[in-house]
């Protein structure tokens, strides 16, 4: 029994569940034979594919699950923005304190005295004017003289700042105003200010004055010509398409009810918001306005109960709590303009279908606009701080960036103007201390012709209503007008 072990032969075994034509690992294939034909090659397109490549991959998941990779890079972003916050730097946080500061001003000034007027004028736009009556006035089909002539003279009258125009903009757009009456609406609220331009006048000279009130008149009609030209298809496809959905006209409310409805709202916003100023005419209304405003408030509610049918007991009463809280408090206008309209709106959804839908439309103008035009101020403080504070760019920068009349200069001043926000009349002491630090009158005119028009929180606001491309277009005319206005005048004068 002793020796080597008997050698066994082995032989390949090939897997039942190979493919054909293939062999066990490491044993080559054998040669077809003549009673064994060879077996036909696997396609191309049935091999099973690489793997892709990175950006290839990453480029699918994008558009396959959009939504979460957005999510996704916000939260990256927002992780990487606190982790990279520069806290313990004086200006960082100084900037954040101005940006806060300006939000809270902006809060207790402009949103309970402004804003809630306005989105309650936008709310019944929609429901008391007829969309036959907007889009014979200021629809894409009406007479262009007179549906210029009337945004530009509305928005005139309002004398608001360039966010309290905003819902009202987005009322009569939504209602079928034409892009381009709409945007002359939008531009001349705030731009075309009388006081305004007659403080400027007073304060900055006759000179500039009169070329800010030549300027904001041509730019209101000018911009929204050239919008209504660049989108006049998309306008005629949407006349029609109001025509289709608003064949009639007769929407059930009395002409001059409703001209007396929206005539004692607009006075009420215009006479709670009178600024003080320079001049004793003025400074004599402004001593009235409270009593005034009152006056027009107890007007819209007996209008209500004789041409709406409202019921008048618990107006009365609403009546009652206004007058006691401005009683109390009356250096708190805001706690009985706060009572005031929170009242109306709750009486107007216990009357009828229509005073349901009023409330509806004024809360979303308020879900909508709000939170964008917070956002945006706070954004403006954090870079620019308030009047005579510092934010993250430094005020000797833009005092030295707007120094000449160049055409840098002035479109330096168009930018920041756009950027930053004005309320009403705050733009004539901001531009007085400019040019006192050495601004160009070129300069000067340019802010003031893109600065009260334009705002952080008025584009963000803008965006939602007319979308991405037409926010920009209109930004860009805007500053593009301001730029070139002022950069001529600073030549000649």
């Amino acid at each position: 029994m002793d020796g080597p072990p008997p050698r066994v032969r082995l032989t390949p075994i090939i897997s039942k569940h190979a493919p054909p034509g293939t062999a066990a690992p490491g044993v080559p294939m054998s040669e077809p034979s003549a009673d064994r034909p060879a077996e036909p090659a696997v396609p191309a397109a049935q091999r099973q594919p690489g793997k892709p490549s990175l950006f290839a991959h990453l480029l699918g998941f994008w558009h396959q699950q959009r939504g979460q990779a957005r999510l996704l890079l916000g939260m990256c972003a927002l992780f990487a923005l606190i982790y990279f916050l520069p806290l313990g730097q004086p200006r960082f946080e100084n900037a954040v304190l101005e940006g806060l500061r300006l939000t809270q001003w902006y809060a207790r000034e402009h949103v309970i005295l402004c804003l809630l007027p306005a989105f309650v004028i936008a709310g019944a736009l929609a429901v008391y004017i007829s969309q036959g009556a907007v889009m014979r006035h200021l629809g894409p089909s009406a007479p262009k003289p007179v549906a210029f002539g009337v945004a530009s003279l509305s928005g005139t009258l309002l004398a608001v700042c360039s966010c309290t125009v905003l819902p009202l903009f987005g009322g009569i757009y939504r209602r079928g105003a034409g892009l381009g009456p709409a945007i002359t609406f939008l531009y001349a609220g705030p731009a075309i200010n009388v006081m305004a331009i007659v403080v400027t006048a007073k304060v900055l000279g006759a000179e500039l004055g009169i070329a800010r009130a030549v300027g904001a008149i041509l730019f209101s009609v000018l911009i929204g010509a050239i919008m209504q030209l660049l989108y006049r298809r998309e306008e005629s496809a949407r006349a029609a398409s109001s025509k289709r959905g608003f064949a009639s006209d007769d929407d059930g409310h009395p002409l001059g009810g409703v001209v007396a409805l929206f005539g004692l709202m607009i006075g009420i916003l215009v006479f709670a918001n009178w600024a003080q100023a320079d001049s004793a005419a003025w400074m004599a209304v402004h001593a009235w306005k409270w009593p005034i405003t009152a006056l027009l408030a107890a007007l819209l509610g007996l209008l209500l109960v004789r041409r709406w049918q409202w019921a008048p007991g618990p107006l009365l009463v609403l009546a009652a709590l206004v007058g006691l809280a401005a009683l109390l408090r009356p250096q708190w206008p805001e706690l009985a303009m706060l009572i005031g309209i929170g009242g109306l709106m709750l009486q107007a959804s216990r009357e009828n279908a229509a005073g349901q839908e009023w409330v509806a439309q004024s809360w979303g103008f308020t879900r909508q606009i709000v939170p964008l035009l917070l956002g945006g101020v706070l954004i403006a403080g954090l870079l620019l701080g308030r009047p005579g504070h510092e934010g993250l760019i430094p005020s000797h920068w833009v005092a030295w960036a707007v120094g000449d009349n160049s055409l840098a200069s002035t479109l330096i001043a168009a930018v920041l103007g756009a950027f930053m926000y004005f309320s009403t009349l705050t733009e004539v002491p901001i531009v007085e201390g400019l040019l006192g630090a050495g601004m160009g009158k070129g300069p000067a005119l340019a802010l003031l012709l893109a600065g009260p028009a334009l705002s952080i929180p008025n584009m963000l606001v803008i965006r939602t209503v007319l979308g991405t491309q037409k926010t920009l277009v209109y930004c860009l005319l805007v500053v593009a007008m301001a730029t070139l206005t002022g950069y001529f005048y600073g030549q000649l004068f």
